[in-house]
């Protein structure tokens, strides 16, 4: 009799081991994640050319482009790191001023960098892109443009670059307002052309003809 009750304990020991392991098992497929869905085409299943280059579905956060002719990119770069963030933009400078095609000199030409004299709030450096005139549709990340003109960026040089970042960079896209040089243009007045004011009964030319027969 002691061995039976020996052995019940023991089932339900084993089932006290066994079921948060069974519980585990039930959920873990529930905290899987799903796979990416495919972006739908409207192209029908052998009609898609074998050159055709599939634009992606989604715009990536962190590009910088603008939609403006003037446009500004300000960097937070901690103080003790100035020396790695300003390596990589100068061989990018480097890069760029060897470029031969015409419109990467001419975005080039308009892309210039300066560091404030001035810390922000939490004594970061400050950097700032100035883009006039901003070349429209093109990214200005440094990294992307190093990679391309060096055919693949040193990844400790990137790597450093992108550590220095205190926070992410601003982007400021510029609309004129005023040049002070110049003579301000008169804005049009917004009045509205007065209606033809109707002539007043008894006084119209179609009166005439009865007081003369009068």
């Amino acid at each position: 009799m002691p061995r039976s009750v020996s052995g019940a304990q023991t089932v339900r020991a084993d089932h006290a081991v066994l079921r948060p392991l069974l519980a585990l098992l039930i959920f873990v497929p529930l905290f899987q994640t799903p796979a990416p869905p495919q972006p739908a085409t409207n192209q029908a299943p052998g009609n898609q050319s074998s050159g055709a280059t599939v634009q992606p579905t989604a715009t990536d956060p962190a590009t910088i482009t603008f939609s403006t002719a003037t446009g500004l990119i300000v960097v937070p770069v901690h103080a003790g790191k100035t020396a790695d963030y300003e390596a990589a933009i100068v061989a990018l400078q480097e890069a760029l001023s060897k470029a031969e095609d015409p419109e990467t000199r001419a975005m080039a030409a308009g892309w210039r960098v300066f560091k404030s004299a001035d810390t922000d709030a939490k004594s970061n450096a400050l950097y700032i892109h100035v883009l006039a005139p901003v070349v429209a549709g093109v990214d200005y990340r440094p990294s992307l443009w190093l990679d391309k003109l060096l055919g693949g960026a040193p990844p400790e040089l990137l790597a450093k670059y992108r550590d220095a970042f205190a926070a992410a960079p601003s982007k400021l896209g510029l609309v004129e307002l005023a040049h002070m040089s110049v003579t301000p243009v008169p804005k049009p007045a917004n009045a509205s052309p007065q209606a033809p004011t109707p002539p007043k009964p008894g006084n119209g030319s179609s009166l005439e003809p009865h007081r003369r027969f009068n």
